[in-house]
């Protein structure tokens, strides 16, 4: 009997925890900041658990599936062959797109473009091409007749806080895996891609490239972002701290620690020096923490 209602009053307990937490969400998270632990048990500066796996879609060139939390990205890039610019003959180029289908978030409705999208884009693509991740160079096939166009789609299964972060961790590592097909010169001097369909042709046509090869990358970049709340620095947010605590900061370093960015889309906390050297210091924690985790990835990739 006694049992039965202390199990009773820890069930009411905890319902009046979460009426709390839904009524007053941001009073429920301040008294956990005052403890400093956050309501997952995490201490303020501590990212969530974090998870990679390489190859996760057969289809595309190179793929990548990465989780933070529960926020999920999957990204996809498929390569194609196209005629260079006039102004760079020698380089290849890349296009990035990010998508945010209604399921991973109830905030995003169906037929309707999430608004959060196009601004990741924008974030990933800069992020990418300032960063000098990548030689557009390696690239080129003939010069000045052809190249290749790298088409990376990241798409977001699940948003739960950080999306730029797991995206970019997620694009990181589909370049890591891309493997850029093998391609040679038909009968018309054109570039043809070699699929299983057409091997038995490679004898008759022109090798540009012997063998599929991989992109060596450089100053490969990781983000962090947190939230900035009074005297309090969050790091690697949830969803549900990011829509009551309003100032966001993402850095992104490289694996060589050097800034490549620094993202503040307003909020009413004032990002003074000492606040952004503390939350540079929790992205160089972070940054190797992330660089782990993608070379165990590319390692259990190769023994595979």
């Amino acid at each position: 009997m006694v049992e039965s209602t202390n199990g009773a009053t820890d069930l009411s307990s905890e319902m009046e925890v979460d009426a709390f937490r839904r009524l007053f969400p941001l009073r429920f998270h301040e008294r956990h900041l005052l403890e400093s632990v956050r309501p997952d048990a995490r201490p303020l500066g501590k990212a969530r658990e974090t998870s990679l796996a390489l190859g996760a879609m057969a289809s595309a060139d190179g793929s990548a599936l990465a989780k933070i939390g529960c926020t999920t990205m999957l990204a996809a890039i498929k390569m194609e062959v196209m005629t260079p610019a006039k102004e760079t003959p020698d380089e290849g180029c890349i296009a990035i797109d990010f998508h945010m289908p209604a399921i991973c978030s109830p905030i995003v409705r169906p037929g309707r473009p999430a608004e959060a999208a196009p601004v990741v884009s924008k974030q990933l693509s800069d992020t990418i091409i300032s960063s000098g991740m990548l030689d557009l160079k390696e690239l080129s096939l003939v010069s000045g007749k052809a190249a290749w166009m790298a088409y990376l789609d990241i798409y977001c299964l699940d948003a739960d806080g950080a999306l730029f972060d797991a995206a970019l961790l997620a694009a990181v590592a589909a370049f890591s895996h891309l493997q850029i097909p093998v391609v040679s010169l038909n009968e018309e001097g054109r570039i043809v891609v070699f699929s299983k369909q057409n091997e038995g042709e490679k004898l008759k046509n022109k090798p540009v490239n012997e063998e599929k090869r991989k992109l060596k990358l450089r100053s490969i970049p990781f983000g962090l972002t947190c939230i900035i709340h009074k005297n309090y620095i969050l790091a690697d947010p949830i969803a549900e701290e990011e829509s009551i605590m309003e100032t966001l900061i993402t850095i992104v370093l490289d694996s060589s620690y050097q800034l490549v960015s620094l993202y503040k889309p307003g909020g009413p906390a004032l990002a003074y020096d000492s606040i952004i050297q503390d939350c540079i210091a929790l992205s160089r924690q972070r940054v190797g923490e992330l660089q782990t985790i993608l070379n165990e990835a590319i390692s259990d990739m190769e023994v595979d």
